[in-house]
């Protein structure tokens, strides 16, 4: 069983709280990466339609 924090040494509690924010950390990248690949088709296709746009209004 492991000791509890009054038994920790500081150094100890710090690494611990240390790998904790790490850990929430590269959660919420790997979250935000997921998010970016979902919203990325739809970008793309907006830049298409603006391009499209572009190309018939314009005169020679």
């Amino acid at each position: 069983m492991p000791p509890d924090d009054s038994q920790r040494s500081p150094e100890d509690t710090e690494r611990a709280e240390r790998l904790r924010r790490r850990a929430r950390f590269l959660r919420e990248l790997n979250e935000a990466k997921e998010l970016r690949e979902r919203v990325q088709p739809r970008r793309a296709r907006a830049a298409r339609m603006r391009q499209q746009m572009l190309m018939r209004t314009f005169r020679w």
